[in-house]
């Protein structure tokens, strides 16, 4: 069946693919819609045609979900910040879990009885710590627009509030809004302040303090149970996982390309006392050479904690040829996170021992994920 852009036709959702968006059929074609749920009925209009898959926007839905529920923000839909709060957060943490199995097992070939159930936020809205406000002049309207970026188009959703924020932005929110900046095309990030960590303004933090402390056990449990002496934490930003760590081990050091996160997170060391571990600025690929040659890899965890691109192909091949004892990978994209599994673990060189998620993005597309590698003698 040819299909052409402003075509309507009914749609019943299948799957929801890795990014949130609903997946149906018409004859041989797939069919990608957005803000449904798997078992719905939907009527739905393209807007884009492919040649092997086409992509078309909600227009009503035919036979709802059980799971369906009434979204809390009233900017859902036109703002891309948020791809499932029309779902119940029951049916979000049991279709990520999904996601992440059938990824892992495509991408990295992650037997799925190694991937544990999503770890629920106990917060699901008001969670986050950080958010980058984007400015937009709207040229037909005459006014400045203060928001994020839509979900469907490439322009800026005017927004008074954010539903996922905690409450300390959304008044902040209001201030940028009283006394906007003079132009668009100037981003504004808001940030909460983490208890106790110094955090230099564009460095990384965690942005979900209340599933925080899952996060630390999690990655805690994982090196207790691999029983190493050392630690090399990678990608280390403000020390963060090194310096919860630092009671678990003998020495540790932490290594971060950022000169201003690295001296915070010198500080954040210092003002703890803990006097086992250093922070190096430099490119991990650069350092890791000379730490492996430093810490005895077979009495060696290292953590892995990179940018959402993953970690540079050399940086992975070093670590297969030095094969320390346990590699704890973290990360917020399980695409290039299963990508680099694949790689570690190719050839038997490391054999996974399981997967956590934990939902630190409820009613996002977004999952962190923590890997246990164990090296193969």
């Amino acid at each position: 069946m040819s299909a052409k852009t402003g075509d309507r036709f009914t749609l019943e959702i299948k799957d929801i693919a890795f990014g949130g968006e609903g997946v149906g059929r018409l004859d041989e074609l797939v069919v990608f819609v957005p803000l449904v749920i798997v078992g719905e009925t939907v009527e739905v209009e393209v807007t884009e045609v492919k040649k092997q898959f086409l992509r078309a926007k909600l227009v009503r839905v035919l036979q709802a979900a059980p799971e369906r529920v009434e979204p809390k923000c009233r900017y859902f839909g036109a703002c891309g910040g948020c791809q499932y709060q029309h779902m119940d957060y029951s049916m979000q943490l049991s279709m990520k879990h999904k996601q992440i199995r059938d990824l892992f097992m495509r991408v990295g070939r992650v037997p799925a009885e190694q991937i544990e159930p999503v770890l629920p936020c106990p917060a699901p809205y008001g969670y986050r710590n950080r958010i980058m406000i984007r400015t937009q002049w709207n040229g037909r309207l005459k006014k400045l627009e203060i928001g994020f970026i839509r979900g469907d188009l490439p322009y800026v959703e005017d927004i008074e509030e954010c539903q996922i924020a905690e409450s300390v932005l959304n008044k902040q929110i209001a201030v940028v809004r009283a006394s906007p900046p003079p132009k668009g095309g100037i981003k504004v990030v808001l940030r909460l302040e983490p208890e106790g960590w110094e955090v230099p303004r564009d460095s990384f933090f965690q942005n979900n303090f209340h599933l925080l402390p899952q996060l630390v056990e999690t990655v805690r449990l994982f090196v207790k149970q691999g029983g190493a002496r050392h630690l090399l934490d990678l990608y280390c930003g403000v020390g963060f996982f090194g310096i919860e760590m630092a009671d678990l081990v003998e020495s540790f050091a932490g290594v971060e390309y950022d000169q201003r996160a690295i001296g915070a997170a010198r500080r954040n060391l210092e003002r703890r006392g803990i006097q086992n571990g250093q922070f190096i600025a430099a490119k991990v690929e650069e350092a890791l050479p000379e730490l492996v040659r430093k810490f005895t890899p077979g009495q060696t965890v290292v953590i892995l904690d990179p940018p959402r691109k993953g970690c540079w192909p050399a940086t992975l091949e070093l670590l297969r040829q030095v094969r320390p004892r346990q590699v704890i990978y973290v990360s917020c994209h399980p695409a290039t996170m299963a990508r680099d599994l694949g790689i570690l673990c190719s050839d038997g060189v490391f054999d996974l021992a399981r997967v956590q998620p934990l939902d630190m993005f409820p009613q996002t597309q977004h999952v962190e994920c923590v890997a246990d590698l164990r090296g193969c003698s």
